[in-house]
């Protein structure tokens, strides 16, 4: 029987746990958390948004695109659904977020951790994993108390992304120790830091918009949906799409901003006309009255800061200049940012180890047979709706399968 060592007991560790063992491995879990799947119980906001429907490769980012993409078909969204379903979990879709129909992301830790039992793999919590090396065919993992051996050993340790969570980092010093390169990690899915004074006005408002990212003047990516702004950050799945692109441009030295606009259904000759029509009808109110059912007063207020208008000016004063600057406003509402928030506030990372040095069949290394990689610990992120729990579920298994194979 052959004997595999994960280290890490996240989404990724325990797929790759059942898969070996479902194979017939004798399995061994080292987490160092007091309990496995932490981070599971976060996702979705508690519900486990545990795959997607729409498994378009544009929502996974990675340096090893074909890689990543070869992976990816080897253990699909379907595979994940009928994997669940096996273990209990009915599925619910919401515009293909995919949710167990309990609503509880506990439900989905459960059914794993019931299935780790029933298959016979040894967990062992609050582990802490110093060291790992191969000898003689036999890898051994180092800890304060004990040298556990085995003939395979899978790293799934997360990244450096919630590390409140578990995901400190430390598996990227294991694989370096064995010869693989790490892409410099950086925060992904996190709020994007600014300085602009607007921001303490408009704190704690919520507005449909499409943010619009540039770095150098350029743009680079966007997202639509709500936009959260907060006194020093702007946050919402928007910015969070587009957060991992910030910061690789702000990494490279590079400046940038996130224009939001407010009206994306409009175009700027549309919104321009229809300013003119609530002006027939509304053109004795006030500035800032004048978008009333269109905006919150903070937004207005500070729409018309910047346009600069009186705050005795009425809507049927306004000129063709006037008009013209305040679409500008409500399509181009500019947000000057200096960074990301931390790892801490991060829901995954970018960069992880190289996938070029991994074999995107198997996940074994191509530098030290019978080592595996899976999870956030490579250099796969995905987009908010499930995609980096399938990165998880697709990599575990092609590394638990892998074991017996």
């Amino acid at each position: 029987m052959i004997r595999v060592i994960i280290i890490g007991g996240g989404a990724s560790g325990l797929m790759a746990a059942i898969t070996a063992a479902r194979g017939g491995a004798k399995v061994t879990v080292l987490e160092h958390q007091n309990q496995v799947g932490k981070k599971i119980l976060i996702t979705g906001n508690g519900r486990c948004n545990f795959t997607n429907t729409n498994q378009d490769l544009a929502h996974y980012h990675s340096e090893s695109l074909l890689n990543m993409a070869i992976a990816l078909k080897q253990f699909t969204c379907q595979d994940t659904v009928k994997f669940f379903k096996d273990l209990g979990i009915f599925s619910k879709n919401r515009n293909g977020y995919l949710y167990p129909h309990s609503d509880a992301a506990s439900a989905v830790l459960d059914v794993l951790r019931m299935e780790c039992e029933h298959l016979k793999v040894k967990v062992a919590c609050q582990i802490e994993v110093t060291s790992i090396e191969k000898e003689d065919g036999i890898f051994k993992v180092h800890t304060p108390g004990w040298t556990y051996e085995s003939e395979k050993l899978i790293l799934a340790t997360g990244s450096k992304a919630a590390p409140a969570t578990g995901s400190d980092g430390s598996g990227y010093i294991l694989a370096k120790s064995m010869g693989h390169t790490v892409i410099e990690p950086y925060p992904a899915l996190v709020q994007l830091l600014s300085r602009d004074k607007c921001l303490n006005t408009l704190a704690g408002l919520r507005a449909d918009a499409r943010a619009i990212l540039f770095a150098d003047e350029k743009p680079v990516i966007s997202n639509r949906g709500e936009v959260q702004l907060n006194a020093n950050n702007i946050s919402g799945i928007p910015v969070f799409q587009i957060s991992a692109d910030a910061a690789k441009a702000m990494a490279a030295g590079k400046k940038c901003h996130v224009i939001l606009d407010f009206l994306p259904d409009f175009s700027e000759e549309l919104l321009n006309s229809y300013m003119k029509e609530r002006i027939c009808t509304g053109g004795y109110k006030s500035a800032v009255n004048f978008l009333t059912g269109l905006f919150s007063k903070k937004l207005s207020e500070i729409l018309c800061e910047r346009c600069k208008f009186s705050k005795k000016l009425v809507a049927e004063k306004f000129t063709e200049d006037d008009i013209i600057n305040l679409c500008k406003q409500i399509k181009s509402f500019k947000i000057t940012i200096y960074g990301t928030n931390g790892f801490e506030h991060a829901q995954c990372c970018g960069g992880g180890v190289s996938l070029e040095e991994i074999d995107p069949l198997t996940m074994e290394s191509l530098k030290t047979a019978g080592l595996y990689f899976c999870g956030e610990l490579l250099d796969v992120h995905g987009d908010c709706g499930g995609y980096n729990l399938q990165w998880a579920w697709t990599s575990g298994y092609l590394a638990g399968k892998a074991i017996n194979d």
